[in-house]
């Protein structure tokens, strides 16, 4: 092997052949291991321990790889707090306490046991390869976010499990660093605390002020994505000042942009790809290059600590997963997940040993010798293969459970899958492109995935040009923003007289189910509040229409409030804007409010359980239109006012809509604003049927018995 290297001046130093073969590795894995049915993480690591100085000599692990490595630990850390459910984290709060507790306490007794019995450590080296046991890496996490089972409770409950571990591990690594530098005393503990406190009060009370400031300031993407970055690496940086693991860091300042990135904006899926496609595979290239099995052939001790570490862990992390699955009553592929998540040992523990071999019981004498640091690698290499096998069959087999309970779904979700959502966007105002786009993006379906529907309307008339180049700007600018998402878009640009007969016809035409506009600019006094344009589209067409007008970025709503008009539940589009504002409100992960009376707050209520139950929604009385007045007086200039109102001569209009402009303008004049007009032909989507007092029922499908209570409830009003 040394014959070779040399022979062929190995290793590679020229940077651009480097970067070209670490390339190769991150192209190649996943073709060749796909074949054969492994998990390509596992390729990486193989890859590295191929390639690396103890294999083919081929790269040497330099600085490069220290510093890809590190981010894309990071990356993996970041990216499960970016995906977490925080609603079901909040649900599964003790759940993740009790598993966290059970992966830190039962691996830490197996560690200790193993090294002061097994091999004949000292108590400080056994309590240091304890807390290497106790601790683990979600190095399998990206296997969860390609099946798109990020928020299963499983899923959830193991990655808070994997903070409480880390940080029950860090505590008994600096208990154990503190003794032998010798400021192990009460003052190093309250300093200790007090620096914890203090950078956790700056995660959960600073950063989301400089988030939010920063993101409705700015809106270009790559200034966005520098910004995510460098403050992930400042949290990890400040968390190891604080004398914890950076990979902490990483994972708590990914919690707090949870609430500022939502899973299909553009920006997302920039951080998902960058990380995914580059970063997280050198991290796995680098820990399979550490590897060394010579030594494992040269000497007993070695190969002992090697079976006696990795036997112990992944027996004590299996028995942790297995408890927990019979104490929470999980489904076996439950505990499959959270074992696999919890076995790969990585960062962690490659840090933990390197402190022990640092530290010296005496002059020249360190804590852990070689064996043990040959003995962890290992461990991490056999670690990560186990957790990846696992953690891939249990997610591929919760995704296969998805979608046999969605083959043998009841009539609602049946209903779902037939809808005729088709979301028609009409724009012509460059600066209202994105959001309008953002806005269409999270009320989307994302399993029907139809894309949508750009639209541009040329004046026929035009004969010098300027507007079909408008038009042809304007696609491209919607193309962009749209393909960044991972969104398929179809634009269209038409000649047609007016603006309002062009959409029509292409709602028509492409049998669109509802049109998202911007709300309508006033030049001068004299204009309407909604404009012609629209108010053109709410008399032509009986398809939902939703205005939108955002005074700032879509991502920093805190919080949505919806005032429902009285009988909107006898609607036959009631359930397209319930269902599209739940979504909204899901991907921004923000709380909604709706106000209505008691009937109709209870049908949304019903549907929200049955369909979203992690949105965070609350409920308010509101008996009057005219209480509109008092709700004004709870909205703060960061939360988004929607208006549902209806068209005159349908079941829910009522005649003081004539003065929601004039009650907009006086009361929500500095808020983000949303008009809804539900859809008139859509079919609802329970069937459900309603009682009148009189005792005469009414359905929320015939349209001569709707037709005809329009007139009457309108003649009534």
């Amino acid at each position: 092997m040394n014959f070779i290297s040399s022979y062929l001046n190995l290793p590679i130093t020229d940077p651009t052949w480097v970067f070209f073969v670490v390339l190769c590795i991150i192209l190649l894995a996943p073709m060749i291991f796909t074949k054969l049915h492994i998990p390509h993480l596992i390729g990486m690591i193989l890859a590295g321990v191929l390639i690396g100085e103890h294999g083919l000599n081929l790269l040497e692990r330099d600085s490069s790889f220290e510093l890809f490595g590190k981010v894309g630990i990071y990356y993996i850390m970041f990216l499960a707090g970016l995906e977490m459910d925080l609603q079901g984290l909040k649900q599964n709060r003790t759940k993740g306490l009790v598993f966290g507790l059970l992966t830190s306490v039962i691996p830490f007794a197996f560690g200790f046991a193993a090294g002061f019995w097994l091999l004949d450590y000292s108590i400080p080296a056994s309590l240091l390869l304890a807390s290497i046991f106790a601790s683990h890496t979600l190095v399998a996490y990206p296997i969860i976010g390609r099946y798109g089972v990020n928020r299963n409770k499983s899923v959830t409950v193991s990655v808070a499990a994997t903070m409480f571990a880390l940080l029950f591990a860090l505590l008994i690594l600096a208990g154990i660093s503190g003794t032998y530098k010798g400021d192990n005393d009460m003052w190093f503990w309250i300093f200790f605390t007090v620096k914890c406190v203090l950078y956790l009060v700056g995660i959960f009370a600073l950063y989301p002020v400089v988030i939010r400031t920063f993101f409705r300031k700015y809106s270009d993407s790559v200034m966005q994505y520098i910004f995510v970055i460098a403050m992930v690496f400042f949290a990890a940086a400040m968390a190891e000042l604080c004398g914890l693991e950076g990979i902490l860091g990483a994972f708590l300042s990914g919690l707090v942009f949870n609430r500022f990135i939502p899973h299909t904006s553009p920006l997302m899926n920039r951080v998902e790809f960058v990380g995914n496609a580059l970063f997280i595979p050198y991290f796995l290239i680098g820990v399979g290059m550490l590897v060394n099995m010579a030594p494992l052939f040269g000497y007993s001790e070695a190969l002992l600590v090697v079976i006696i570490m990795v036997v112990a862990g992944t027996l004590s992390k299996y028995i942790a997963a297995l408890t927990a699955r019979r104490i929470f009553r999980f489904t076996h592929t439950d505990g499959l997940m959270m074992f696999g998540l919890t076995e790969a040992h990585a960062a962690g523990a490659l840090a933990m040993v390197m402190v022990g071999t640092k530290l010296e019981v005496a002059e020249g004498v360190p804590l852990m010798n070689n064996a043990v640091l040959d003995g962890v690698v290992m461990m991490i290499l056999i670690s990560c293969i186990i957790s990846s096998i696992a953690t891939d069959q249990a997610a591929r087999k919760m995704k296969l459970e998805e979608e046999t309970s969605a083959g043998n779904a009841g009539e609602e979700e049946k209903q779902s899958r037939n809808d005729d959502e088709l979301i028609m966007l009409p724009i012509n105002d460059p600066q209202n492109i994105e959001p309008l786009i953002n806005t269409a993006i999270m009320m989307r379906n994302q399993k029907l995935n139809r894309g949508l529907i750009c639209l541009n309307v040329v004046n026929d008339a035009d004969q010098s040009g300027l507007a079909q180049a408008h038009s042809r700007k304007c696609l491209a600018a919607a193309e962009r923003i749209a393909a960044a998402a991972d969104v398929g878009m179809q634009s269209q640009s038409r000649l047609a007289v007016n603006f309002v007969n062009g959409v029509i016809h292409a709602m028509r035409e492409n049998n669109a189910s509802e049109i998202i506009i911007g709300l309508h600019r006033r030049r001068t006094l004299v204009d309407s509040f909604y404009g012609r344009f629209a108010e053109g589209l709410v008399e032509g067409t009986a398809r939902q229409i939703i205005i939108v007008n955002y005074l700032i970025p879509v991502n920093t709503i805190h919080r949505i409030i919806v005032a429902v008009p009285e009988r909107a539940e006898y609607e036959s589009g009631f359930y397209r804007w319930v269902e599209r504002l739940s979504r909204m409100a899901g991907e921004i992960g923000c709380r909604i409010c709706f106000n209505g009376t008691e009937q109709t707050l209870n049908l949304i209520r019903s549907h929200l359980r049955r369909h979203h139950q992690s949105v965070r929604a609350e409920y308010s009385l509101m008996d009057s239109w005219d209480d509109l007045l008092l709700l004004s007086k709870d909205i703060s200039f960061d939360h988004l006012f929607v208006a549902v109102t209806a068209r005159p001569g349908t079941i829910s209009y009522q005649k003081s809509f004539t003065q929601l402009p004039k009650q907009i303008l006086s009361y929500f004049s500095n808020n983000s604003l949303m008009i809804v007009f539900p859809d008139q032909n859509g079919e609802a989507s329970d069937n459900l049927t309603f009682s009148e007092p009189h005792g005469k029922q009414l359905t929320s499908g015939g349209s001569r018995i709707t037709t005809w209570l329009s007139k009457w409830i309108s003649n009534m009003g």
